[in-house]
Order: structure tokens, then C-alpha cells, then sequence
């Protein structure tokens, strides 16, 4: 596959992008995953049981409590329609290639919905499109064949040519590796019917970012979930009614 305008264009730019991705690894915030529950009952009505997988973000890096993260954000717009019940299976660092290899470690339970939060971490490693799309391709038949899901989120990957944390050159490259991955999920969605596509289309504002300057704030996680929910009310509308 021929290498794209901000992939050659790149090339001589890597002792510099480099001395960057070494700098911030150093001297950036690290937030740990916040405390709380990752797993639970609550809620009315059709019963939906949710899994979320994936990175930090997933995991809530960011906010103070899992409640205010992405996982206590979405139970509580899911809930007032459905009786929510969901398992948190993320963790810092994680890529689709890690993910992969930790199913085994998921207890054996039927699944309604995937919601998979993935793509930073396969950035920052440069990770081609067509091995990312291929590997979350497997991730979401391993899943669908141990744990039976109908329907899978794909959340797409932040554009990350606006994490403040990150300096330019770094962070334009980044951001333009971050969009091809966030077409490879989009790709994935557009030819199967067992999976969707959102786009994070959060609002890039000081108080939308966690003070790490790379992770989502709690506002941020509350328009995510927010997102999710809205993306999945057809999906929970045709449950209901089968």
C-alpha cells in the first residue's frame, strides 16, 4: 500500500519526533485509573448487558471516580430506559493487539453490546491501518463467537492533533495517523452489520481535557457516554421490542 503525503513527509522529521515522543513520555502527568466499581446491575426495564473494552480512557483515566467515567457516565444514560447490566474490561496502555490476548480472561458471560475504545495507543506505535483493522476485525469475531454479542460500538479514535499535551511536529503526525486509524473503524462499520461507528466529536475546549492534558475530563466523559447512548437507541428500541 503506497505510503501517504504525511507519512513521507514524516521521514526526515524522525530524530526530531522521537526527542519529542521521549520528552513527554518523561515528563507527562500520569494519572492512575480511577477507584470505584467495574461491573453492575442497575436500572429499569429491557435488560442490556454491556461490555466495555479498551484503553485508559476506557478505563476512566481522567476522572476522580469510575461513577464520573466513561463506564459510570454510560450506566446512568442507558439506565433510564433499560436495566443496565455491564462489565469494565480496560486498562492503561492497552492496544487492539493486548486486548486480543486478555480474552481469555473475561469471565464467560453473554454480552448484548461491545462497546470497544481503542486506537491511541495502536497511534502512538504507528500501527498501519490495515493491521489495525485487521486485528480489531479479530478482536470482534473472538468476542462475538465466546460471548455471543449482537452489536458493536467502535468509539472512534480522538483526533489527536488537539491533545495539548503533545508538541508540534508530534502532534500533527499523530493527529494524522489517529484519523487513518479512525477510517479503519469506520471501514470495519460500513461492511457489517453487526457494527457501528462513532465518531468522538467532543468539544475541544480547556475543560473538556483532563489536567494531563491528554485524557478526557469528567465533562468529557459525560458528553462521550452521552454519544454512545443516543448511537444506541435504535439498537436498544429493536431489543426491546423482539
Amino acid at each position: 500500500m503506497p505510503l501517504e503525503a504525511d507519512q513521507l513527509l514524516r521521514i526526515p522529521l524522525i530524530p526530531l519526533l522521537i526527542g519529542q515522543a521521549i520528552y513527554v513520555r518523561q515528563s507527562a502527568m500520569q494519572l492512575p485509573e480511577p477507584p470505584g466499581p467495574r461491573q453492575g446491575k442497575y436500572g429499569s426495564g429491557p435488560r442490556l448487558r454491556v461490555l466495555i473494552l479498551g484503553d485508559s480512557s476506557a478505563a476512566g483515566v481522567g476522572a476522580s471516580v469510575q461513577r464520573l467515567a466513561l463506564s459510570g457516565q454510560l450506566e446512568n444514560c442507558l439506565s433510564g430506559d433499560n436495566s443496565i447490566e455491564w462489565l469494565l474490561a480496560a486498562e492503561t496502555g492497552a492496544t487492539t493487539k493486548t486486548s486480543l490476548g486478555k480474552l481469555d480472561t473475561l469471565p464467560p458471560h453473554r454480552f448484548d453490546v461491545a462497546v470497544l475504545v481503542h486506537g491511541v495507543n495502536d497511534t502512538t506505535r504507528l500501527t498501519s491501518k490495515r493491521r489495525f483493522m485487521a486485528r480489531q476485525t479479530k478482536l470482534i469475531d473472538e468476542l462475538k463467537h465466546q460471548h455471543k454479542i449482537k452489536h458493536f460500538v467502535l468509539s472512534g479514535v480522538p483526533p489527536m492533533h488537539h491533545f495539548p499535551l503533545l508538541p508540534q511536529p508530534l502532534r500533527w503526525v499523530l493527529g494524522c495517523q489517529a484519523q487513518r486509524l479512525d477510517k479503519g473503524l469506520h471501514d470495519i462499520a460500513a461492511n457489517r452489520p453487526d457494527c457501528s461507528h462513532v465518531a468522538l466529536d467532543l468539544p475541544y475546549e480547556p475543560k473538556y481535557v483532563a489536567k494531563d492534558g491528554f485524557h478526557p475530563s469528567e465533562e468529557a466523559y459525560q458528553v462521550w457516554s452521552q454519544l454512545i447512548a443516543d448511537h444506541l437507541r435504535p439498537f436498544r428500541e429493536a431489543t426491546a421490542k423482539a
